[in-house]
């Protein structure tokens, strides 16, 4: 998959989570689908199936990409800046891991920080009753 492709599918997955949700609540979905996909890379790869986990690494990646792609510096500021910076040092986190004999427990640790990270949004969302406020 090209560089191209990669970055179109991760607009497109954010597009379509924000269509049918609230901005907010597409963060959350999306959040949770790229810790979904590196807990399917590391089942794959502890059954040696290493090409179905490196499969899911990059579309976890492509999650991530897509979600700081969207951000919004003008409203979002000084978050929205620190955002781009957590994504993609989770993005390069997750590709440096990929065939280390310790990937797994490198997984692991991204799939607390994004659960940390969706719990966080999942915060905000409540306070603003499901709003279209973005950052």
């Amino acid at each position: 998959m090209s560089q191209s492709q990669s970055a179109f599918q991760a607009s497109q997955a954010y597009r379509t989570a924000s269509v049918t949700v609230s901005p907010l609540r597409a963060v959350v979905m999306l959040l949770e689908g790229a810790a979904r996909m590196l807990k399917m890379a590391i089942e794959a790869g502890e059954a040696r199936r290493f090409e179905e986990s490196h499969g899911h690494v990059i579309k976890a990646t492509t999650i991530l990409r897509g979600l700081a792609q969207h951000l919004n510096a003008q409203k979002g500021g000084h978050v929205a800046d620190q955002m781009a910076k957590t994504y993609h040092s989770l993005i390069m986190a997750a590709l440096r891991a990929y065939g280390r004999p310790d990937a797994p427990a490198q997984y692991r640790r991204i799939i607390t920080s994004l659960n940390e990270l969706r719990e966080a949004w999942s915060f905000v969302l409540k306070q603003n009753s499901g709003s279209a406020a973005s950052v």
